[in-house]
């Protein structure tokens, strides 16, 4: 049984779960962890995205799902890397960040 998810829910649970690749993300580069704490950051980070895109896509065609997903990913990954002052922002990043979102926002206008 799938739920029935309104299409703004849909979007707000494919966003949300897009940001949760931060998690996992990040567990695998935490270094300084341990690994079980590693271990547990990972399954919670993707339980929550990937059990979110699995959601949103019972309502959102696969590939705009996926592609917005991804891009969510990426970026929110890219800005906690740069607030942890792993990562620099470059203006040519700002502007290549600008570039995908408003290919995500795109796809979500059109879908």
């Amino acid at each position: 049984m799938s739920p029935d998810l309104s299409p703004a829910l849909a979007w707000t649970v494919l966003i949300t779960s897009g940001a949760f690749e931060t998690m996992w993300a990040y567990a695998l580069a935490a270094n300084h962890l341990r690994f079980s704490r590693r271990a547990v950051l990972f399954l919670m980070g993707t339980v929550l995205s990937m059990g979110g895109l699995a959601v949103a896509l019972t309502s959102i065609p696969v590939g705009t799902g996926y592609a917005v997903w991804v891009g969510i990913g990426a970026v929110t990954t890219l800005a906690f890397a740069v607030l942890r002052r792993q990562e620099s922002f470059t203006w040519v990043r700002a502007i290549f960040v600008a570039i995908l979102l408003t290919g995500v926002v795109g796809l979500q206008v059109v879908s």
